[in-house]
């Protein structure tokens, strides 16, 4: 009878995980102090179905108390498809250890041939190598 019930187990089949989402991916890498406040470095890396000929975004800064410190819109320039790539951004007067959260608000240039115009913010993945955090 035990025969019987081991010819009864199915084998468990291995499936294959599920294809990753097509994402632009936007590191906060580091925060430096600079000569003239705060050097951003960020590594970005596209990962969308089409290369980024140039994209820009729209940052939210918020302080140790909560609320917003600047908004600031910084040019990535070209995210090659497949391809990641260091941008630095020194921001004056942004004293880095008050840098606590970031929010991407907007791609507001997404550009490149066949790139539809919201591809740059609805993919978008964000994380951060600092003590600042992101924001959904």
């Amino acid at each position: 009878m035990a025969a019987a019930l081991l010819g009864l187990v199915v084998p468990a089949v291995a499936q294959e995980p599920a294809p990753a989402k097509a994402a632009l991916e936007v590191e906060l890498n580091t925060l430096a102090p600079s000569q003239k406040g705060c050097l951003f470095t960020f590594v970005a890396g596209n990962h969308l179905e089409r290369a980024i000929s140039r994209v820009s975004f729209e940052f939210v800064i918020f302080n140790e108390k909560g609320t917003v410190e600047r908004m600031v819109v910084l040019d990535f320039r070209d995210l090659p498809l497949g391809k990641t790539k260091v941008r630095q951004f020194d921001l004056p007067g942004t004293k880095c250890e008050a840098v606590k959260r970031l929010l991407i608000n907007d791609a507001p240039v997404c550009e490149g041939e066949g790139l539809a115009k919201d591809a740059c913010a609805t993919g978008l993945v964000t994380r951060s190598n600092t003590t600042a955090t992101f924001e959904g």
